[in-house]
Formats: structure tokens, sequence, C-alpha cells
């Protein structure tokens, strides 16, 4: 299960929108639901400053996650001033590189899930 932390060390949600940020994030760490096994990734961003990560093909995680999940993702921020934030985040598509810069992995579209979707 994620650790929980004081408070203070939590950044409150605020109007900016993460996604709109791009470099923001390095990375996000969740848990699946029913799972005592924490994840850990990198972040990328794409052209149109989508969050990603990606997910080796052979990986036992790719057949629990599917499109339309939500969990509470910790990102690590770049800033050192907030360096943790946590986000309600959906898993908005997955779709395999079959023969590109990230052959042999899954690409998994994270979306922030902000109030008032």
């Amino acid at each position: 299960m994620m650790s929980v932390l004081h408070s203070a060390q939590i950044k409150p949600h605020s109007d900016h929108n993460p996604e709109m940020e791009p470099n923001r994030y390095y990375s996000v760490e969740f848990a699946i639901s029913g799972h005592d096994i924490l994840y850990q990734f990198k972040l990328w961003n794409d052209a149109s400053n989508a969050l990603f990560v990606l997910i080796k093909e052979e990986s036992a995680l790719i057949e629990q996650l599917k499109p339309g999940n939500v969990f509470t993702g910790k990102y690590y921020s770049n800033d050192s001033h907030n360096p943790i934030e946590f986000w309600k985040t959906e898993v908005r598509s997955i779709s395999k590189d079959k023969k590109g810069r990230f052959k042999g992995h899954y690409l998994v579209d994270l979306g922030i899930v902000t109030e008032d979707q």
C-alpha cells in the first residue's frame, strides 16, 4: 500500500492542470487495488503534453490495467519545494508500440482527473 505522508508534505489540489505543464513530474508511483505491489514509473510527455508511462510487454501489470481504471498516483515533482503531489489518475488508453522507439513496451496514457470531470 502507499505510505501516508504528513499533510504538510502534500500539496493540495489547485486550479492548475498538471498535464499542461510539460516536465513538471519525473515519475509516478501507484498500487493496483487488491494488490500489495507498489509500481513506480518514469513519466514521459508526448508532443501534446499528455502524460504516459512505459510498461514492458511481458509485465504482469499490463493484465491488471484497463482504460478507465482510476487510482491515486503519487507524483514526484522536479520542484524541490513541492517534491510530492497526489493526484487522482485515470488510465486513458493503452497501446503497443510494435516497431517504434518503444518497441516491446505498452504506452499507458494517464490523465489527471479534476473535480469537474
